[in-house]
């Protein structure tokens, strides 16, 4: 459901979705850089919701509502998740940041953290990229940090999408963790 340029807003003309869409959400989102499959830009709406995250910043060249094969794999969540599109994913990195909210890539870059031991500051939007070739550089360069999910096996990546759950669960439980409110 796309509801405005930021999915935190709480507009009185939202459409109704009941307390699904109004309800209090956890103040993380997920940046989503040129994520063209449908499928995969469907199951992370579909987690979104899942997780409870705030909202979703469909950037680039990703796949965007409405579209029957994102629906596919979304089951509805696409009316429960707040989301918005920014063509440059690079200046809503920025934006995000100029308002408080850590931005983190999960990007098996040089630099990058494990990601199940960073110091995530809440609000914080995490940046997933293109299935192969990663979060663009301009993205890169304008985030605060970059996490990864160590790979032990002789595959060296997941799924974007099976990614993109992991960390939003992750950053569920560090929020339950810091003693948040579920």
């Amino acid at each position: 459901m796309r509801f405005s340029d930021d999915p935190f807003a709480r507009p009185a003309d939202r459409l109704d979705r009941a307390s699904l869409v109004l309800r209090d959400r956890m103040p993380v989102s997920a940046l989503l850089d040129g994520i063209r499959s449908a499928g995969n830009v469907g199951s992370m709406f579909r987690t979104a919701d899942a997780a409870n995250l705030g909202g979703l910043y469909l950037c680039g060249m990703t796949a965007t509502p409405p579209r029957p094969d994102i629906e596919k794999t979304a089951l509805g969540a696409t009316e429960t998740v707040p989301w918005t599109y920014r063509q440059d994913p690079a200046a809503a990195v920025a934006d995000l940041r100029a308002r408080g909210v850590q931005v983190v890539a999960l990007e098996q870059a040089p630099d990058a953290a494990p990601f199940d031991d960073f110091a995530y500051r809440f609000p914080v939007c995490f940046v997933v990229g293109h299935e192969v070739q990663g979060v663009g550089p301009a993205t890169l360069a304008a985030v605060d940090a970059c996490v990864e999910i160590p790979m032990s096996g002789a595959k060296k990546s997941l799924n974007v999408a099976v990614s993109f759950g992991v960390l939003a669960f992750q950053l569920r439980r560090a929020w339950l963790a810091a003693g948040s409110p579920r």
